[in-house]
């Protein structure tokens, strides 16, 4: 069953490993037929981001910071239950993880550079407040 598709970008050229994914399967209280309550459907991705080779050192240090209240002794967990379908499950998970993972990465935003408001637009506006 490795019809997984393709490898999850996180940004530019850097992908989820897989060699380093932990997934568990469970049974899910989510959606299902007769026999729901029998097959693992629910889906536990694991990913040890403490000690990991895949993502560049300073991306590494930005995620560890930011995921920290999510973190459980350095690995970020994703669930995933919403499908019937055990593949489904997985792929919806590994697509969080790496969206997850893209958005603790992601540079922090540029400072704003503090414009100043035209003179003539200032006046005018005065000149308004003084006729009404």
């Amino acid at each position: 069953m490795d019809g997984m598709s393709g490898p999850h970008v996180i940004r530019g050229s850097v992908s989820l490993p897989e060699a380093e994914l932990m997934w568990r399967f469970s049974r899910s209280s989510g959606p299902g037929g007769q026999h729901v309550n029998t097959s693992d459907s629910k889906v536990e991705l694991g990913f040890d981001l403490a000690r990991t080779e895949a993502l560049p050192e300073v991306w590494k240090q930005r995620a560890l910071e930011r995921l920290a209240g999510r973190l459980v002794d350095g690995v970020v967990t994703v669930r995933s239950s919403e499908h019937r379908s055990q593949w489904r499950n997985r792929e919806a998970a590994a697509v969080r993880l790496a969206a997850l993972l893209a958005e603790a990465t992601a540079p922090p935003p540029k400072p704003r550079k503090p414009t100043r408001i035209p003179r003539g637009i200032n006046e005018r506006r005065l000149r308004q407040k003084k006729q009404r």
